[in-house]
């Protein structure tokens, strides 16, 4: 069975077997746990929660994967096929569970680490991670899997510290019950927003408005059967330039124009927005709940002012609530912030099996959000990740025998 269990004061190893220490109990950092295992590595999964899949267990009632289960299943163990095609919520929680037994993995919970650096005796002396309760724990190798959702994100709007309304993030919506009959603003047009619009309007509110600074790319979950991941998976190799052409006459073919409702066609390439860090949105209804006028777009926020909300072009709304599916931040700098492994955006500079110039045995995983499935890209990850790891500490074994 998986270990998971409060954490004791002090975790040790000695110096010849120390174990690689994977942060995190999400999908990637369970399946690199996994892969290290099966090639006779040991490695200790530390997670802040008290249950593994934490982030999963806090997302909204109504959540299916957008990714089919075939391709959503990571290493060793499928996904029953009672979940569906399209994996709920609540199944994925209990698919991470089940992973863990299965694979008798080593995890150990209510463990934060607050920071990674290098061990003090030399070149092949590992990782100190400095945790929670004090702990000093020294591994060989250390995989960072917090996750892409890791920090809930609002920007820092005019007026918002003094607006009195009902405000949340959309990490703290549930579902629409509390919203019945009430008129509701959302923030942003991601998957998370177009799907939380379509709930409120689903769910009885009143009036549903989606604030929209850039018109998202829309495409259909599925088309004659046909899933949008799997494009995604066949043009993930492919120039840029030559999916952001083949893209757009099949948006024109499959998708309404939307542009009388405040949702054109965006001049942007959908594949160079992927490559900027936006997905395109999955229509779960979102389509026609805004040619129907069930979900009203509006222009972006721009601030907060005299109990109302002050829009981008000039029109100020007071809906009695407001819920900002803003993104989240991945909040790495104070991890990892200090060896200069992250980018401009605090983003790992490299991922998988690669690490990063000067900080070999560090490892990065699920902080990309690719058009082929995240939870697919995990669980070949995961793969990569464990036969680097154990490349690398092969060598190290060599050079200690010298």
């Amino acid at each position: 069975m998986a270990v998971s269990r409060p954490a004791p004061a002090h975790l040790s190893a000695t110096p010849a077997d120390r174990p690689v220490y994977v942060v995190g109990a999400g999908p990637g950092g369970l399946a690199v746990a996994h892969a290290l295992r099966a090639r006779g590595v040991r490695a200790v999964v530390l997670e802040k929660a008290d249950r593994v899949g934490a982030s999963w267990r806090g997302h909204y009632d109504r959540l299916h994967l957008h990714t089919t289960r075939r391709l959503s299943a990571l290493p060793g163990l499928r996904i029953p096929r009672r979940s569906g095609r399209w994996v709920s919520r609540d199944d994925v929680v209990r698919y991470l569970e089940k992973y863990a037994e299965h694979h008798e993995l080593e995890i150990v919970t209510g463990v934060e680490v607050f920071r990674v650096e290098r061990a003090a005796d030399g070149e092949d002396g590992g990782w100190l991670l400095h945790a929670s309760g004090g702990r000093e724990l020294t591994g060989s190798a250390v995989v960072v899997a917090t996750g892409h959702n890791h920090t809930p994100h609002v920007p820092d709007w005019p007026g918002l510290k003094e607006y009195a309304g009902e405000f949340l993030h959309a990490c703290r919506y549930r579902n629409a019950q509390p919203y019945a009959g009430r008129d509701v603003l959302v923030v942003g047009a991601g998957n998370t927003g177009a799907e939380i619009a379509v709930d409120l309007v689903e769910g009885g509110a009143a009036r549903v408005r989606l604030a929209v600074r850039t018109a998202p790319h829309l495409v259909r979950r599925s088309t004659l059967g046909w899933p949008a991941q799997y494009t995604g998976v066949l043009v993930r190799r492919l120039p840029v330039r030559l999916v952001d052409r083949l893209a757009r006459p099949v948006a024109r073919l499959c998708l309404p124009d939307l542009s009388a409702h405040g949702l054109p066609r965006p001049d942007t390439g959908l594949y160079t927005r992927v490559r900027e860090g936006a997905i395109p949105v999955q229509d779960v209804g979102l389509i026609d709940a805004v040619r129907r006028g069930k979900v009203e777009v509006v222009a972006a926020v721009e601030g907060f002012e005299g109990g109302k909300v002050v829009l981008a072009d000039g029109n100020r709304v007071a809906p009695d609530a407001v819920i900002a599916a803003t993104g989240y931040a991945r909040a790495l700098e104070g991890l990892v912030g200090h060896l200069g492994v992250l980018d401009e955006r605090g983003r790992p500079v490299v991922h998988g099996p690669r690490t990063p110039a000067g900080a070999p045995g560090l490892y990065f995983t699920g902080f990309t959000n690719p058009i082929s499935g995240m939870l697919r890209e995990l669980a070949r990850d995961a793969t990569r990740i464990a036969r680097a790891v154990t490349a690398g500490l092969d060598g190290a074994r060599r050079r200690a025998r010298r």
